[in-house]
């Protein structure tokens, strides 16, 4: 394991120092092949199926979760991009200098990699948000190798849930959708309803994206039965109580659109929309698929207003996530570019969304 903090340190210092450089990594599709088998080696090797590490009372534990707190509470207010420095910076010179203390107790040491775990997570989430997707996938690969020392099996689902997301993202929803297997493995023997509720609604998007409707469609139905069997965030993992069902509408409306089901997509992301006006990355993407389901119904001039509307959420907000939602559905005017009313959205998007490549 000092070969993982070895390594989160060096990419840590290195994507402070070096950005111009390592914002070229590219995101390689085969490199998730290993940390997938590693983790069923280690899920196979374990006797039992540990919830997450009991939390030893004070210093340094109480001060990381509130670290912990605070990143997540900015990330979700502002995105990636501008909180993303500062979580590298405490990882590299707080966090892994903690771990590497000798006389750190048993039980403390067991909690921080957890907790490195996610924040190297939050990391890799925040690199996926201002589009370092070799990055992202970087951090998120060390996060699992900490978490497999941390032994917290909620957790690993939700590292893989968000490997599955990249990858479908980026075109590679074969491999997403294994990644979302492996979770779902893992999430199964966690005693987290709610987490599995998300791999479940994770391998539904591959799926649709696969064009295997009937796979997707079962994905949803599995994904809908787990979030029922959910006792409340309060009888759940930390890592996974701000899932709920408005997070389940969200993503099965990508799931409907990616299908061409539109009038279901339209129902269940004007409810996401309606839902996160207090989280404006959330709400500006279900805002950009409720747009392409308007679209996708010819009503054009919904569409293009609801996108507008998006548009203005993404002010003093760093998504790539949300800006490439919003430049797929600008990609979807294309045949209709002629037409006064998207070529004022043009001129409007363009100092956000750049230059259209229609």
């Amino acid at each position: 394991m000092g070969e993982t903090l070895h390594t989160l340190a060096e990419l840590g210092s290195t994507d402070i120092s070096r950005r111009s450089l390592l914002g070229a990594v590219p995101f390689v599709a085969s490199a998730l092949m290993d940390p997938q088998r590693k983790w069923l080696l280690w899920l196979l090797e374990e006797e039992q199926a540990p919830h997450l590490a009991a939390v030893a009372g004070g210093s340094p534990v109480d001060q990381v979760e509130a670290m912990i707190d605070m990143f997540d509470l900015m990330d979700n207010r502002f995105g990636g991009g501008n909180v993303r420095p500062s979580i590298i910076g405490y990882l590299s010179t707080q966090l892994v200098p903690m771990l590497q203390q000798r006389t750190l107790p048993s039980n403390q040491r067991r909690t921080l990699y957890v907790y490195a775990a996610k924040l190297t997570a939050t990391a890799g989430w925040c690199s996926y948000d201002t589009a370092d997707y070799g990055l992202a996938e970087r951090y998120m690969i060390q996060a699992l190798r900490l978490c497999a020392k941390g032994g917290d099996r909620v957790l690993g689902g939700q590292i893989l849930a968000g490997l599955s997301h990249l990858a479908t993202n980026l075109g590679h929803p074969a491999e997403g959708a294994a990644l979302a297997r492996v979770g779902i493995a893992t999430a199964k023997s966690s005693g987290s309803p709610l987490g599995l509720m998300r791999l479940h609604a994770i391998a539904a998007r591959a799926h649709a994206l696969l064009d295997a409707p009937r796979q997707a469609a079962a994905s949803l139905v599995a994904a809908d039965a787990a979030l029922e069997r959910s006792r409340g965030p309060a009888e759940e993992s930390p890592w996974v109580r701000f899932l709920d069902h408005h997070y389940l509408e969200a993503e099965a409306a990508l799931v409907h659109r990616d299908l061409g089901e539109a009038a279901e997509a339209e129902r269940l992301a004007a409810s996401s929309v309606k839902a996160n006006s207090d989280r404006r990355r959330r709400q500006a993407i279900s805002s950009s698929v409720l747009s392409t389901a308007l679209l996708q119904q010819d009503r054009l001039d919904e569409a293009v207003g609801t996108a507008s509307s998006a548009l203005d959420l993404l002010s003093g907000v760093h998504s790539e996530r949300s800006v490439q939602a919003l430049r797929d559905f600008r990609a979807r005017l294309a045949p209709r570019r002629n037409e006064e009313i998207v070529r004022a959205f043009e001129r409007k998007a363009r100092p956000i969304l750049g230059v259209s490549a229609a």
